[in-house]
């Protein structure tokens, strides 16, 4: 990779042919990969340049996951984060906080403000495609000429239900009883009309401020209204009706990326998940994993991990904790008496990373356990796996609603409506459900095959850059 430098230099293309892109994700790793995602995707198309932003912590990571590019087209270039009183020393993502330090690092990518107007003055992009935490950065965008975009690295079906310019119908503050209900002029096909009550009040807190700041609707609607264009991270043909509603929502142009299909894995499976998962048949293992910054209770471990137990399928759970949380003892509060032993032999639970699309990809594992993160959801789609969806919080239960009740692909865990729980026999219900398939067992292999169609993903490619060219101008 080049250097912010390296960028100044090349800004002024003679021939006016490139297309200069400047990314700026908020600092988490859920936001950056699909950026990241998006601008390996462009490059490929020809004639795109990107300039990266992120935080001097994350350079090196963010090179590696823009790696394989030609250098001059892809460049990281760093910011130095100021100092937050509360956010701990060298913390550059939220993989390194808690959740009142991810709205810490709100604060300290605010004040990096002068550094971006800086280096947008410098190395004047074509167009800015930054995230909902940074509304400012159209604000600064504008007077030098640069068309700023707002990138959604959520599926449209969560920003059309949660964040449309309507929800505001009823004041300033929506409460758990407007949140249950879907925001006048949602799509009526949909079958999100209501919600749980116990997901309309997890919905409540992109209502809510912290620390005297804009709370996350407020930043979203600054972005949505200074924003030339929105850039959504789907296509009409998974998500037409939301597409359609958001345009009638914001009425400004609405670019789609297509669903970011992240490219097959690199290197090999390590050795001791190879040599375990190998010792069964094709298919038979249910692996259960729910990203690196969503946290299951105690009490819903202990139910996951029964149910997974109740199934008599060998299975690999991936549970990890809060920074700071001592992850042995956690798993111990987790792990139900007698477990280890009854399950020995063809069940594992691990704390910690692992290659989760090598474990995906792997021909004994057959069916995905996960929280309905998007990027999840594909990967396990790609993968030929059946899903299994059991969301914990925000756009996760608006993504498994998409996936299991539109699109027909996966199982949901049944639960409670006022508090979500589960039990164990909801868990090993649903895996039934997934591992027989029925009749969604063609909806989930039409969905893999359109996923996995390299003429589809160069088109949306294509058609995508052909968006930016015209937003230019």
């Amino acid at each position: 990779m080049g250097s912010a430098g390296a960028a100044a230099t090349a800004a002024g293309n003679p021939d006016g042919g490139e297309l200069h892109v400047l990314m700026f994700p908020f600092l988490a790793f859920g936001h950056i990969s699909p950026f990241a995602q998006l601008a390996r995707k462009i490059v490929g198309v020809g004639g795109v340049r990107v300039t990266f932003l992120s935080a001097t912590a994350n350079v090196s990571r963010v090179q590696a996951m823009l790696g394989g590019a030609p250098a001059a087209a892809m460049v990281v270039a760093a910011l130095d984060l100021p100092r937050v009183p509360g956010l701990p020393e060298g913390a550059e993502s939220t993989a390194e906080v808690s959740a009142d330090g991810a709205e810490l690092l709100k604060i300290a990518v605010d004040g990096t403000r002068l550094q971006v107007e800086a280096l947008l003055a410098r190395l004047r992009p074509d167009i800015v495609l930054f995230d909902f935490a940074t509304p400012w950065v159209a604000d600064v965008a504008r007077p030098l000429g640069v068309k700023a975009a707002l990138f959604s690295v959520f599926a449209a079906v969560s920003s059309a239900y949660i964040m449309a310019p309507a929800r505001r119908l009823h004041g300033a503050c929506p409460t758990v009883d407007d949140l249950a209900s879907a925001p006048a002029g949602f799509p009526p096909s949909s079958p999100l009309a209501t919600v749980p009550a116990y997901q309309a009040a997890d919905f409540s807190y992109v209502f809510k401020s912290f620390h005297g700041m804009p709370c996350v609707y407020d930043r979203v609607a600054a972005c949505n209204k200074a924003s030339d264009s929105l850039v959504l991270k789907t296509c009409a043909e998974m998500e037409g009706p939301y597409i359609d509603y958001m345009v009638a929502q914001h009425g400004k142009p609405v670019l789609v990326t297509g669903p970011i299909v992240p490219e097959p894995p690199q290197g090999e499976l390590k050795e001791r998940w190879a040599t375990w998962l190998s010792s069964f048949p094709d298919n038979s293992v249910i692996f259960a994993s729910f990203g690196s910054e969503t946290f299951l209770s105690p009490a819903a471990a202990t139910e996951l991990l029964l149910g997974l137990e109740a199934t008599n399928l060998p299975f690999l759970a991936v549970l990890n904790f809060p920074k700071g949380a001592d992850a042995e003892a956690e798993l111990k509060k987790c792990t139900p008496p007698g477990f280890d032993e009854r399950v020995k032999g063809r069940g594992l639970v691990h704390t910690g990373w692992v290659q989760q699309q090598h474990i995906l990809r792997h021909r004994s594992v057959g069916c995905f356990v996960n929280h309905s993160g998007l990027s999840s959801v594909v990967e396990g789609l790609i993968a030929g796996c059946r899903l299994v969806l059991l969301p914990f919080k925000g756009d996760q239960y608006l993504n498994a609603t998409l996936f299991a009740r539109e699109l027909r692909v996966g199982a949901e865990v049944a639960r409670r409506a006022d508090d979500g729980w589960f039990g164990r026999e909801d868990v090993r219900d649903a895996v039934a459900a997934a591992v027989a398939g029925g009749g969604d067992g063609e909806e989930t292999k039409k969905w893999r095959e359109f996923l996995m169609d390299g003429a589809v993903q160069g088109r949306f490619a294509r058609e995508f850059v052909a968006g930016l060219r015209r937003l230019k101008g």
